[in-house]
């Protein structure tokens, strides 16, 4: 019988999306008979005051939530602190775990990769999967927070080698992360114990369900009933900017059709805030809101006109936000900004279910969102069904999992 062990710093009832895709696999793996055991932090990983139970079984899942692993993110020592105490706490349980037979282990923390290196080297019979959601050093390289020559930034390069050649199963979110490992490795591929594949996230089908305006509360509750509602709802990180739509906002002011939802948290939400305050309070077209129960999650998505989905020029290959699948799941047209080539532009490219611009073409922002809020019931319906079409063709939830399954379940 199979005996997973899965580490992740954040996992559900934690809003982040890394921890929701985790709870799903985990539900997923433990569904094919296999024991799955969690180890995760015990408190929120953007709120520390969020406080979970130590221990807890659910869903066929053993869960132990670890002390000392999450302080937020308000102090960068604070939060190495807790990444390092959380992956010392995982290398000694993953040593002395009893009849363990695979480890599955992620990019959150950014060092998580050295907890299935060490457990690894001490039991080479241990089948290691490596579920990549985001590539470091070459996140923070981006943000100008390291240099390529730092210290750190060699150690992670050197750890994202040793991870990727130890693994038995790698996997990607996007084509474009792909070439971005296989970059690193400055060897052939063919060295590998497992190819790099691709499988993109999938949409929480179980909270997913289009919800009609005129039958949505929550829109109702938020006084939306006659605004086009254009939403960015998520994690507000800076490798998602967010100033060419909030720009747009600026200049639509005073077209009383728009409202620019603004539902999530993350260190980019305060230029949401502050964009917010230098409006008036009366008249203001810019809503900021806390991340909504997963549970009504279909209300506040379903709320939205059209969705904003944003990467950062540079972020191409090294984060995935996965908010798109969400948008299109509740047959909803998006607007994505970010570079030229992405995987956001290969789903929106030819399927005609929304728009891509660049980050800076405010004007051209402003005019895709006029065009939209003009369209007519019969233009809405047709965008939103292709939209509901391409989720259901190649982001089943279904498809996608099993997939997954295929990956880490299969045997040499």
């Amino acid at each position: 019988m199979k005996n997973f062990l899965i580490i992740t710093q954040v996992f559900r009832p934690d809003a982040a999306a890394v921890g929701q895709y985790f709870d799903e696999a985990a539900q997923a793996i433990a569904g094919t008979g296999a024991t799955v055991t969690v180890l995760t932090a015990n408190r929120g990983y953007d709120n520390p005051n969020e406080k979970f139970l130590a221990r807890e079984a659910r869903d066929g899942i053993q869960i132990r939530r670890l002390p000392l692993s999450s302080f937020g993110k308000a102090s960068i020592p604070l939060r190495i602190f807790a990444q390092l105490s959380f992956l010392v706490q995982c290398i000694l349980r993953g040593l002395f775990a009893r009849k363990l037979t695979d480890l599955l282990v992620s990019t959150s923390p950014p060092m998580a990769a050295i907890t299935a290196v060490i457990i690894g080297l001490f039991r080479p019979k241990l089948k290691v999967h490596y579920w990549v959601m985001d590539i470091n050093p070459d996140q923070a390289i981006a943000l100008g927070a390291f240099s390529p020559k730092h210290p750190l930034v060699q150690a992670l390069d050197w750890l994202n080698r040793r991870i990727l050649k130890r693994a038995d199963s790698i996997i990607v979110l996007d084509r474009f992360m792909q070439a971005r490992l296989e970059r690193k490795l400055k060897c052939p591929a063919e060295g590998l114990r497992a190819p790099i594949q691709v499988i993109p996230p999938w949409p929480m089908d179980d909270y997913l369900k289009t919800v009609a305006h005129s039958e949505n509360s929550f829109r109702k509750e938020q006084s939306w009933e006659e605004k086009f509602v254009v939403m960015y709802s998520g994690n507000h990180s800076l490798v998602h900017p967010l100033g060419t739509i909030l720009d747009a906002a600026k200049i639509l002011k005073d077209d009383p059709r728009f409202v620019f939802v603004f539902i999530g948290g993350g260190k980019g939400k305060e230029i949401v805030e502050a964009r917010l305050r230098a409006q008036s309070s009366t008249a203001s077209n810019i809503i900021s809101l806390p991340y909504q129960p997963l549970d009504q999650i279909r209300f506040s998505l379903s709320a939205a006109d059209l969705h904003v989905v944003s990467l950062g020029n540079e972020m191409s290959g090294i984060v995935h936000p996965c908010k798109i699948y969400g948008a299109l799941s509740i047959s909803r047209p998006v607007l994505t900004l970010g570079p030229e080539e992405s995987y956001l532009s290969d789903i929106t490219g030819d399927t005609e279910v929304g728009w891509s611009i660049r980050h800076g073409d405010v004007n051209s922002v402003v005019t895709v969102l006029q065009t939209a809020a003009a369209q007519t019931e019969k233009e809405r319906e047709a965008i939103c069904l292709r939209a509901q079409k391409i989720a259901g063709e190649k982001f089943s939830r279904e498809q996608l999992v099993r997939q997954y399954l295929d990956m880490i379940l299969c045997e040499p």
